[in-house]
């Protein structure tokens, strides 16, 4: 069963760091395309980041205006976990974070991120 478990989130000042997991089960993760999303009140679904397959060069990443030179995606194919390092973080990061496949909805549980002073 393909099962992806997002977890790290939790209650942080603007300025700090978190550190999100996505466990993978049921299928080898480097082998997709992936991306972390986010759901913000009022917003909706938003794009974060994606990790491309990784072709032997781990594979390349992307992110969105709004996260660019403060997160970091990454992926630990031993642990078949992808990871999301949220820096300087600001009250508008604040929202539920999901992984999922490339064109894939959100399936797992979500970690929540909140971001107030």
């Amino acid at each position: 069963e393909v099962q992806l478990v997002e977890s790290g989130g939790g209650l942080a000042q603007p300025g700090a760091s978190l550190r999100l997991s996505c466990a993978a089960s049921g299928f080898t993760l480097r082998t997709f395309e992936m991306k972390w999303v986010r759901r913000i009140p009022e917003k909706g679904l938003e794009w974060v980041s994606t990790i491309t397959r990784d072709g032997g060069d781990g594979g390349q990443t992307s992110y969105a205006d709004s996260v660019k030179g403060r997160f970091t995606m990454s992926r630990d194919n031993a642990k078949n976990t992808l990871y999301l390092q949220l820096n300087s973080l600001k009250p508008e990061d604040t929202g539920m974070y999901y992984c999922t496949f490339i064109n894939g909805d959100p399936r797992g549980p979500g970690t929540r991120v909140t971001v107030v002073s």
